[in-house]
């Protein structure tokens, strides 16, 4: 065995030593993959909810977009939005791996960064429509 083998131990990190651990970019989108999932099916029945409240008549449709027009609300849309946009480009990202392609360590910390300069642009658009820059 190597010196430097030798002098390498791993081990699990403690709860409390997750924030200070640094994961490459693969890492945190895979994660943050399962927490946009996560987050949106825990949500979907309170969004069907509203959306056939939406639908019902248009009295509820008035109420529910003066509900909408509080900055806390459209916050939670927001972070909806990006949900939506992480997940759906980390899940091509996710499908493109399954044909065997960017599997190497490089090729999966690059598309990790593909992800996120997609995802993210396309949630600052959808920030700047939904509190009316254009």
């Amino acid at each position: 065995m190597s010196e430097v083998s030798r002098s390498r131990r791993f081990t699990n990190i403690h709860v409390l030593q997750i924030i200070r651990y640094r994961l490459p970019a693969a890492g945190m989108i895979s994660i943050l993959h399962r927490v946009s999932g996560a987050a949106m099916f825990l949500l979907l029945p309170f969004i069907l909810y509203l959306f056939d409240l939406s639908i019902t008549s248009e009295i509820s449709f008035a109420r529910l977009q003066g509900y909408t027009s509080h900055w806390l609300v459209k916050l939670v849309i927001l972070g909806l939005s990006w949900a939506y946009m992480h997940h759906f480009c980390a899940g091509i990202r996710h499908l493109v791996m399954d044909l065997h392609i960017g599997l190497t360590k490089e090729g999966a910390n690059k598309s990790a960064k593909i992800v996120f300069a997609v995802s993210l642009p396309l949630t600052a658009l959808v920030a700047l429509k939904l509190f009316g820059a254009f």
